[in-house]
């Protein structure tokens, strides 16, 4: 099955600097995790990693924006989440598929373009110590090192 080709490149590396698309700003606000429906479609009851995976879901940070279609786009992967787990097999493309939708692997938010605050932070902190506080460092590390002939 196709991918979706690489995850993008970050802005400092592109070449060129076009402007992108417009974007149109809409107001919307976030809605809560709806529960999982009773059974699953095909009538029989939700495999428990199922459950535990939309739990998972709720829980996860980039769940706190989601609209109602997300969940209810969420909701029919959670059906193919459990059809994969009841022994259906063919089913785990499609699972692929609709679990990168929503940044679900380190490789989908790349491309998507979403990163943790985590991440942010580390690269502050890696900054400020190539920056120079960290030369001081080096230099008294090294500051009994005498140079030999």
């Amino acid at each position: 099955m196709a991918g979706m080709g690489p995850p993008p490149k970050s802005p400092e590396k592109r070449a060129r600097r076009n402007k992108g698309p417009e974007v149109h700003v809409i107001v919307s606000e976030p809605v809560p995790q709806p529960a999982l429906p009773k059974r699953m479609p095909n009538g029989d009851p939700w495999p428990e990693i199922t459950r535990a995976w939309w739990r998972m879901w709720g829980k996860d940070p980039l769940a706190a924006e989601f609209r109602a279609t997300d969940w209810a786009e969420l909701r029919d992967t959670a059906a193919i989440h459990g059809a994969y787990w009841s022994g259906d097999l063919k089913m785990a493309g499609e699972l692929r598929l609709r679990t990168a939708k929503f940044g679900a692997t380190a490789e989908d938010r790349a491309r998507l373009r979403i990163t943790y605050a985590a991440a942010d932070d580390a690269d502050d902190r890696r900054e400020r110590r190539r920056s120079g506080s960290s030369g001081e460092a080096t230099k008294r590390r090294y500051a009994e090192l005498k140079a030999v002939d």
